[in-house]
């Protein structure tokens, strides 16, 4: 069938239609724990090129074939979600420019790397604040397609808080835009005989008669990438109607985007850090509840584990940089280097960041948050300048990447990395995390990192895939440590989303009717199941077992 489908495809698309090897191995990874060789690498010019590949793969499906497609960026996703045995729509190549910078938002394609868009935003003076850690490589499409959230999303919220308007291009090849609409502007557009009408009925009347089912399973918890956020679609203060909030998280499930609209806020100017050491992690709870009240711009976290190796890893981290910045950073990190070498290095660096329009302001906020932990007995610092603080960023950002590294045969395993719980659970739901991970000790070891200041923690434990009874702690783990975050008001993901590894877990995060308007939604907006299926609805823990990597290289 790809023989056939790649020379329909070559007639009707102008980008390039690939099916070596190289491309396809290049596509059948992301940065999870998963694999899948897709058939055919479809790079789309432009959105009609995205139609006619959409229409490409439902003729094929309706003629008998079980091929779909998934959309892919940057593949820097963590669940899997771009991952797929069929076609891959990669935006990257030719879809990657930034349209139009205005007053106060950017119009942007899916393939524009976020550093990009961030340095064309910024001749503005102007940035999207949800960007995720992973902001040097990942890409616009994912940003949307996850509803990704990053350092700074404890003050200004997720990428669902930006996206204004959605082109899209709908699982029959036609086009739509979704943007803000009034109930009148709704009503008319259920006249009419399309599938985005189709879609207007149907959607709108399952918000309507679920309401109270929908308010009560929403994830009360600060941010959320799980499920269909059909919570979202209805201002509940102006009562518009916008399904770009629903495209947003929905990982290419329900339409494919093919140009986005996105609020931009202009960033305070001056910056002071409070660093805190941390040695016993009993009194973290106390020094978050403490901390939160002076309104830091971001409140990120990692671990010694994380520590220890980015002062092992210094010389690469410093081979990718101009002379001068390696030069700096080196001097910079002297004082960790001899935390590792005596052995004195903390449990844990808190990173509380206060952003104002002037040093004193922010450096006031961040002397009283000093104050405030008195009596705590932890080791603090103010950085003041943001040359400084710089090398704690670096690891933050980087310590994902630093664990993906070749470390003796061990593999980053992101299957329990970010879920969300209250800040107000942590003396009694982190004991018993603990207690959770330390029954596995035998299997693997972990590194946390994570936005403290609202509860979403990354825990990635390294592991060696090439054992069978590492595999099968994947899939026993999980399950207790989501019952244990669900049990305490807790989401499974607040931003990196479901894919392969987390849609099983649905229904044990929402019950069954809420999966099914899931499903209800699903099947409205892709009748014929061509888009990325079995992420958000359908997905097995057969999946997971069948899909996860053997080896360190997958």
């Amino acid at each position: 069938m790809s023989d056939d489908l790649k020379k329909k495809l070559k007639e009707v698309v102008r980008g390039e239609v690939d099916d070596s090897e190289g491309a396809r191995r290049q596509a059948s990874r992301d940065t999870s724990i998963f694999t899948r060789m897709p058939e055919l690498v479809v790079s789309p010019e432009d959105a009609d090129d995205v139609s006619a590949i959409v229409k490409g793969v439902g003729h094929a499906r309706e003629a008998g074939a079980t091929i779909s497609l998934a959309a892919r960026a940057a593949g820097t996703d963590m669940s899997g979600g771009p991952l797929t045995t069929g076609v891959v729509v990669s935006f990257t190549p030719h879809m990657n420019r930034v349209l139009e910078v205005g007053e106060d938002y950017a119009v942007t394609e899916p393939g524009v790397y976020y550093r990009d868009f961030e340095k064309a935003t910024l001749e503005k003076n102007l940035i999207l604040p949800s960007y995720p850690a992973s902001r040097g490589l990942c890409a616009m499409g994912g940003i949307v397609a996850n509803n990704s959230g990053g350092e700074r999303t404890l003050e200004f919220g997720k990428t669902e808080n930006f996206v204004e308007e959605l082109d899209v291009v709908l699982s029959d090849g036609s086009f739509a835009t979704f943007k803000p609409l009034t109930e009148a502007e709704v009503n008319a557009k259920k006249l009419e005989h399309t599938l985005e009408a189709q879609i207007y009925r149907t959607m709108d009347a399952i918000i309507t008669n679920n309401a109270e089912l929908i308010e009560a399973k929403r994830p009360k918890v600060s941010k959320n990438s799980a499920g269909y956020a059909l919570w979202s679609i209805r201002d509940p203060k102006t009562g518009l109607f916008n399904l770009a909030k629903l495209i947003c998280g929905s990982q290419g499930t329900l339409a494919l985007w093919t140009k986005a609209k996105l609020k931009l806020i202009k960033p305070k100017e001056h910056r002071a850090m409070l660093v805190v050491f941390l040695y016993d992690l009993n009194v973290l709870p106390q020094i978050v509840e403490r901390i939160l009240p002076f309104d830091p711009e971001s409140f990120e976290s990692y671990d010694d584990h994380t520590f220890t190796l980015a002062v092992k890893l210094l010389p690469e981290m410093m081979s990718q940089m101009g002379f001068g910045k390696a030069v700096r950073l080196g001097i910079d990190f002297i004082p960790e280097a001899a935390m590792v070498a005596t052995g004195g290095v903390p449990k844990m660096i808190l990173m509380a960041e206060f952003a104002e329009d002037t040093i004193e302001i922010a450096d006031r906020k961040a002397s009283f948050a000093q104050d405030s932990l008195k009596g705590l007995h932890v080791h603090t610092k103010i950085e003041k300048d943001e040359k400084e603080s710089e090398k704690y960023w670096i690891v933050r950002r980087e310590s994902f990447a630093l664990l993906r590294k070749n470390l003796h045969g061990l593999y980053a395993c992101p299957f329990i990395d970010d879920f969300v719980v209250p800040p107000s659970c942590y003396p009694t739901f982190l004991p018993k995390l603990n207690a959770l991970l330390e029954e596995y000790k035998d299997h693997f070891i972990y590194t946390i990192a994570g936005h403290i200041g609202n509860g979403n923690f990354h825990i990635i434990p390294l592991m060696d895939l090439s054992k069978e009874e590492n595999r099968q702690v994947v899939l026993d783990l999980a399950p207790k440590v989501y019952e244990l975050v669900i049990s305490v008001g807790g989401t499974t993901t607040g931003e990196h989303n479901d894919g392969i590894i987390r849609t099983p877990y649905l229904p044990m995060l929402f019950g069954d009717e809420m999966v099914a308007l899931f499903e209800e939604t699903k099947k409205v907006f892709d009748p014929q199941h061509i888009l990325n299926p079995g992420k958000k609805v359908g997905g097995t823990f057969e999946d997971i077992k069948r899909d996860m990597i053997k080896t360190q290289e997958g």
